[in-house]
């Protein structure tokens, strides 16, 4: 049994798509979990309960974690560490490893140009400090010899059907869909790297059932030689057939938005990660693997092909 918990966002999603290649005992587990595959188990619960967790990860060999909080620092704060701690300890009940899906907001915002497995972690945000604690907690019991697991990376993400939490299908696609400006915020002459759903999915699944990828970091598949934003736009644009008209959001715009918008004011600590180069390195992946992530344009072309032709 290989479990899911927190099933129904776009990793989620394509993990157990691509899960179907090592096995048909798939448990998917969240508030409200639907079918992806049709031999998919069902599990409905409460995340942040420990004793539904237990139950949810019985008898599984490995456990994902894709889950996706609202996106606020308070709800971080609550929620974060007590669901991890219910996961650790429902692995090491069951002998179940661990695969955790992570972000980059641990790392250092000085060294983003090149992120790699080796990046220093220096939260510059609330939130990457909640991130930076959840990762330690997998590490002490990975270096105590409790828990077999491993920390799966990936920088911001796009992909077809993404219901939320992607910057790019909010402020991109579905702006330049609907005839209206794509949004940036604060440059659109940095690089910024995204990395393709369907690869990270796949690229989870394929660590999860690799004995040897356990007890690392691993950065998921990510294009090199990403766009600027102003090329993210420009490209996207041409596909669809769309003006590539676009307005950037400077940092004073947001802390503004953020007084009457809540998503905003979130957003205004992690605004670094515009202002500079942003590029993820997973070359340690492909060397391993021998597998190249998607190019951007093969990508985008994906994306406007299944959710907006």
């Amino acid at each position: 049994m290989q479990t899911i918990l927190g099933s129904g966002g776009a990793i989620g999603t394509e993990l157990a798509k691509a899960l179907t290649q090592y096995t048909t005992n798939i448990r998917l587990v969240s508030r409200n979990p639907v079918k992806v595959n049709t031999t998919d188990q069902l599990v409905s619960a409460d995340l942040l309960n420990p004793d539904a967790v237990q139950k949810a990860v019985k008898g599984s060999s490995i456990v994902y974690v894709t889950v996706g909080f609202p996106y606020s620092f308070k709800v971080w704060q609550e929620s974060w560490p007590k669901f991890m701690e219910n996961v650790i300890n429902a692995c090491k009940a069951n002998n179940s490893k661990l695969v955790f899906f992570d972000n980059i907001y641990m790392y250092d915002k000085g060294h983003l140009n090149g992120m790699t497995e080796d990046t220093p972690i220096n939260p510059p945000s609330q939130k990457g400090k909640i991130r930076a604690e959840i990762a330690q907690m997998i590490w002490n019991q990975i270096e105590a010899g409790e828990l077999t697991a491993l920390i799966a990376r990936s920088a911001d993400f796009y992909g077809p059907s993404i219901k939320q939490t992607s910057m790019l299908t909010e402020m991109v696609f579905k702006k330049l869909a609907s005839n209206q400006k794509a949004n940036w915020l604060v440059s659109v002459d940095q690089r910024h790297s995204f990395t393709y759903t369907p690869d990270a999915g796949k690229a989870m699944a394929l660590l999860g059932n690799t004995e040897d990828a356990y007890n690392e970091v691993w950065h998921l598949p990510t294009a090199s030689n990403p766009y600027t934003g102003k090329e993210w736009i420009e490209t996207i644009a041409k596909e669809m057939g769309a003006p590539p008209k676009y307005q950037t959001a400077p940092r004073l715009l947001v802390r503004i938005f953020g007084l009457f918008i809540p998503i905003m004011k979130e957003m205004v600590e992690m605004l670094y990660q515009y202002d500079r180069t942003y590029v993820f390195d997973s070359s340690k992946f492909e060397k391993r693997f021998n597998l190249s992530p998607t190019p951007y344009l093969e990508g985008i072309k994906s994306i406007i092909k299944i959710d907006h032709s």
